[in-house]
């Protein structure tokens, strides 16, 4: 079953971490690398921000659309945690894998988009962790958007859509300091 293998997309995702700093200079000098993920790939993206297990492989920043971010039966994608943990895991991994408990000071500035009618993934998980990273001091910042429900991260004809690159173009500009 694919939950005996709960650990191979975050593998996956510290190792294209490492190999991004490796190969920095020769593949334009940047100097920050972020993480972006939408809905259960939110997941993988917080998983990495806040389950880092080295300094290389925490990324500078994370953006995160719609993302499925606790596993409170209450407010999580239940396909989503299923097919991440199994149909019965224990509480210990349920709590392990519930970002908005996972968050710390060194967990990176964070970007949140989502929708207020997102019938697929509850907008509450955007709103637990944007909770839990502003408890913890860590800068975030959060757009939810009163339409749209869930998968318009690359619709042009999402409402906001012209709004939100806005708004994220200028978080970048500001809080990672790229140049746009």
């Amino acid at each position: 079953p694919r939950e005996e293998h709960r650990e191979v997309p975050l593998d996956d995702a510290r190792r294209a971490m490492h190999i991004l700093r490796d190969r920095a200079a020769e593949w334009g000098n940047y100097q920050k690398v972020g993480i972006q993920g939408c809905s259960a790939g939110g997941h993988l993206a917080a998983s990495l921000c806040n389950l880092y297990q080295e300094p290389a492989e925490r990324p500078d920043f994370q953006i995160l659309f719609y993302p499925v971010i606790s596993t409170d039966p209450a407010i999580t994608h239940a396909f989503s945690v299923q097919n991440l943990l199994g149909k019965e895991p224990s509480q210990e991994l349920l709590d392990a894998y519930s970002l908005d408990k996972r968050v710390t000071k060194d967990t990176p500035p964070a970007f949140i988009l989502a929708s207020s009618d997102d019938g697929l993934v509850p907008v509450q998980n955007s709103v637990a962790y944007y909770n839990a990273l502003v408890a913890n001091g860590v800068s975030a910042t959060m757009h939810l958007y009163p339409i749209g429900g869930h998968g318009w991260a690359w619709k042009t004809d999402f409402p906001y859509h012209e709004q939100y690159k806005a708004e994220m173009s200028q978080w970048l500009k500001e809080n990672v300091k790229f140049k746009m």
